[in-house]
């Protein structure tokens, strides 16, 4: 009997089809339930047996492993951080170095965050790693704590110098220091910070200043030893200014700039050790006279340049670095005195041609208004021809010209005014005038006689209504030198007068008897600004000056002042309505 093979049936293949694809959506469905079980079961806890620097985190919620991290971590989070050289040891405070521990980072970095990351589940279920905390660093605070850290612990490094000294190179020599590998240095604070022991070992190295012996003689070549190889000649349209080292130098520097050694030019300095030679300003200064060491001397003329402060600068600098010919021109334009050196040197300003000196009684208003009346009139030189004013050179008496309340007369009685004890450099100059034999302009004595000066032979002034003027008739200058010699409590003061030129004459005073006497009256007064007095009369007076050529003794010939005094009434200070 012969076996047949049976027919396939469509029918019964289908549904093997459908159960097997059953089967396996059934197992994907089991399969996946089981991973969303372990994603539920994870929650936002952290993998199991995880530590952050040392500290137990694991299982924990994010929050509850944030307070678990900054308990475990208090210890060493406030200790100080040691740090230990070869030389010494210091400690630093983290939060001054800029370190902390950033606490929410590092447990995120731990694993707080749920994921549907198989490797994250997996290490969740399978166990956590040993995670070092996330340390925030303050980059500013940690440099500068490094700074301080070198200071104390290492040898600041110091840079080469050269400078100038009386015309001569000054040299400092640099000095190598003793600092830390700042990246070397950096890394191990923050690895100390967490660790055990806290201690940050450090290896000092040498630490090369910012100008080396090269940068020194680089300064040396380049500049310094050509800037005081000889003088300097700037020329001002013509007029040459020669410097000598010992002169320019206190202008010259040489400064640190990127890590080399540059010139530099105090340009205030330059500009006035040039305006000392070719005058300020652009201006030009007269030739003129002063006293020196009781003696006069002339005092040369400068002429006036006008300048740019930055081109002699440019110049200069040119100059000072090349070895050689140092003299080259620097754009001016040069204005001359009117009053030159040689001219002044022909004034014949060579003695005393007439002095007089008077004295005053204590009063402090005496001691500042003749000392400022001294200072103005001081030094002034007349040319022949010239004419000088007392009130135009000393000016109103005011207080913004340095001038004090004091007494004056007016209207025959004493009151209060600015300016008052003016009238005794007056007097006092009228006197060294007279003896000098100069011309006498104008002159008015005072109204009644003050018995401290020459009868016949004084001089008041009033601003605005009553000068002291005289001209230089001869054909010399003449240098009026003041001088006062302040009172005390107890002592009086004292007003000279010099007249400098070349003396002419030989004058001789003399004085008549008094004549045509008057009586003084008596005043009530019931003014704010009484002052009572004690009157005396009033006469005339004739004063004669008689010239002669000096060392002869023929007249040439007579001048005759005659002088009026009124009385100086009495005063009587009386209460109002009682005047009559």
């Amino acid at each position: 009997m012969t076996a047949t093979k049976a027919a396939k049936d469509p029918a019964r293949e289908g549904r093997g089809g459908k159960a097997v694809l059953l089967i396996l959506l059934v197992l994907v469905l089991l399969a996946g339930g089981g991973y969303a079980a372990a994603y539920a079961a994870a929650g936002d806890e952290l993998p199991r047996g995880t530590t952050i620097s040392g500290v137990e985190v694991g299982g924990l919620s994010p929050a509850a492993a944030e307070q678990a991290l900054r308990e475990g971590l208090a210890d060493r989070t406030e200790r100080p951080v040691t740090v230990v050289t070869e030389d010494g040891d210091a400690t630093v405070a983290p939060a001054d170095a800029g370190l902390e521990v950033d606490v929410e980072a590092s447990v995120e970095a731990a694993g707080a965050d749920r994921s549907w990351q198989p490797q994250v589940l997996w290490d969740h279920w399978t166990g956590g790693e040993d995670l070092d905390a996330v340390v925030s660093v303050d980059g500013a605070a940690l440099d500068t704590t490094l700074e301080q850290l070198e200071e104390q612990l290492g040898t600041a490094p110091e840079d080469g110098e050269v400078g100038f000294r009386r015309g001569q190179v000054r040299v400092v020599d640099p000095v190598p220091g003793e600092g830390f590998d700042r990246e070397a240095a950096r890394d191990a604070l923050v690895a100390a910070y967490l660790s055990e022991d806290g201690r940050a070992e450090l290896d000092l190295e040498t630490v090369e200043p910012a100008i080396d012996e090269a940068d020194v003689q680089d300064a040396l070549d380049g500049f310094a030893n050509p800037a005081v190889s000889g003088p300097v000649t700037l020329v001002f349209e013509g007029t040459p200014v020669r410097l000598q080292p010992r002169e320019f130098t206190p202008a010259l520097a040489m400064v640190p700039e990127d890590g080399r050694l540059v010139p530099q030019v105090d340009r205030e300095a330059l500009q006035q050790l040039v305006g000392d030679r070719v005058g300020d300003d652009g201006a030009p200064v007269d030739a003129t006279v002063r006293i020196v060491d009781g003696r006069p001397q002339v005092v040369p003329a400068q002429p006036g340049v006008t300048y740019d402060p930055a081109d002699v600068e440019a110049v200069f600098l040119d100059l000072v670095a090349s070895p050689g010919e140092r003299r080259a021109r620097v754009e001016a334009s040069v204005a001359e005195p009117e009053l030159t050196t040689a001219e002044v040197r022909e004034l014949g300003i060579t003695e005393v041609a007439g002095q007089f000196t008077t004295y005053y009684p204590h009063a402090d208003y005496r001691n500042v208004n003749l000392g400022r009346a001294a200072e103005l009139i001081d030094g002034t030189l007349l040319l022949p021809g010239e004419t000088f004013s007392l009130n135009d050179t000393v000016g109103e008496r005011t207080r913004e010209n340095g001038f004090t309340e004091g007494f004056v007369i007016n209207d025959g009685i004493l009151v209060e005014d600015l300016g008052g004890g003016v009238s005794q450099m007056a007097t006092t100059i009228f006197n060294a005038m007279f003896f000098a034999g100069y011309e006498d302009v104008e002159h008015k004595p005072h109204s009644f006689y003050i018995d401290r000066y020459p009868v016949g032979r004084e001089a008041t002034v009033a601003w605005g209504a009553i000068d002291l003027r005289f001209r230089n008739d001869s054909d010399h200058g003449v240098l009026i030198d003041t001088a006062v010699s302040p009172s005390s409590p107890g002592g009086q003061g004292s007003v000279t007068v010099r007249l400098w030129s070349t003396k002419e004459w030989d004058v001789e005073s003399i004085t008549s008897d008094r004549y045509n006497f008057t009586e003084p009256a008596t005043r009530r007064l019931s003014t704010p600004d009484c002052y009572p007095n004690s009157g005396y009369g009033g006469f005339d007076v004739d004063v004669t000056r008689v010239f002669r050529r000096v060392g002869e003794s023929e007249v040439v010939r007579r001048e005759v002042f005659t002088t009026t005094y009124t009385p100086s009434d009495t005063v009587v200070c009386v209460e109002p309505g009682q005047e009559g």
